[in-house]
C-alpha cells in the first residue's frame, strides 16, 4: 500500500511514520510538511510544501490510504481562527483532493467527545471535520477518538502531573474514560486500522483503543 500522512511531524504522526516505514505492507510512505525533517528512509517521500495553497500540489496527494494526525492547540494557534485552519481547513482540503484522486481509505485522529452538536469549540471542530469527510464517501473511513496523549519521554511537568493524578483516579475505577494513551501505541493501532478494519465508517473510541487490533496479533 501506499500510504500518505499529514501531521507527519507531531507527537504522533512522527511515530505514526516511523510505523509505516517498518512495516512490509506499506511499500511507500509519502508526508508533506512545512520544513524538511531530515528523516532518511527508501520508502519515503517527503514533500515540502505550502499549506496555504494545497491545490496547488494535487497531483502528489495519490495513493491507497492517507492518515491526517495533524492538529495544534489554542495557545499555539494563538487564536480560534488560526486553529480552525490548522485542524479543519488543511486535513478537509486533503480529504476532498484525495477523493478525487481515488484514495479509497482515509484514517482520521480526531478526539474524544467530537461532536459537531458540541458546545467546546474544539469538540464541535473536530465533529464538523469527522462529519465533512464523512460526506466524502471514502471505500474505508476509520476515526479514532482518543482522549489524554501522553507524549514518549515527555519533559512537560503539566502532562507528568496530570498522568499521575489520572492514574490514580483510574485506580479506583474512576475517570477510566480518561486513561493516558501513548501515542507510540496509538501510531501503531492508526498503522493496524486499513489492513483489517471492514469498508465503510469505523469510530475507534478511546475505551476501544487499548484492545484494538489483539484479535489479529
Amino acid at each position: 500500500m501506499k500510504a500518505l500522512v499529514i501531521g507527519a511531524t507531531g507527537s504522533t504522526g512522527e511515530f505514526l511514520v516511523d510505523k509505516l516505514l517498518a512495516d512490509p505492507e506499506y511499500t511507500n510512505v509519502v508526508t508533506f510538511v512545512r520544513r524538511p525533517t531530515g528523516k532518511q528512509n527508501p520508502k519515503l517521500t517527503e514533500h515540502v510544501i505550502d499549506f496555504s495553497n494545497i491545490d496547488h500540489y494535487k497531483n502528489l496527494i495519490a495513493g491507497d490510504v492517507i492518515f491526517s494526525c495533524l492538529g495544534t492547540t489554542l495557545k499555539a494557534a494563538g487564536s480560534k481562527e488560526n486553529q480552525w485552519k490548522i485542524d479543519f481547513d488543511i486535513p478537509a482540503a486533503f480529504a476532498r483532493i484525495a477523493k478525487e484522486n481515488s484514495v479509497s481509505s482515509f484514517v482520521l485522529l480526531s478526539s474524544y467527545n467530537a461532536s459537531a452538536q458540541s458546545n467546546v469549540f474544539y469538540s464541535q471542530l473536530k465533529g464538523k471535520l469527522e462529519d465533512n469527510i464523512a460526506e466524502l464517501h471514502f471505500e474505508k473511513y476509520i476515526i479514532f477518538r482518543p482522549g489524554l496523549l501522553l507524549r514518549a519521554g515527555s519533559d512537560r511537568l503539566g502532562e507528568k502531573i496530570m498522568v499521575k493524578v489520572l492514574k490514580a483516579f483510574n485506580s479506583i475505577s474512576l475517570f477510566r474514560k480518561f486513561k493516558p494513551l501513548p501515542t507510540d501505541f496509538l501510531a501503531e493501532k492508526l498503522a493496524l486500522a486499513p489492513k483489517i478494519v471492514p469498508n465503510g465508517t469505523s469510530i475507534i473510541e478511546l475505551e476501544k483503543v487499548f484492545s484494538f487490533g489483539k484479535s489479529v496479533n
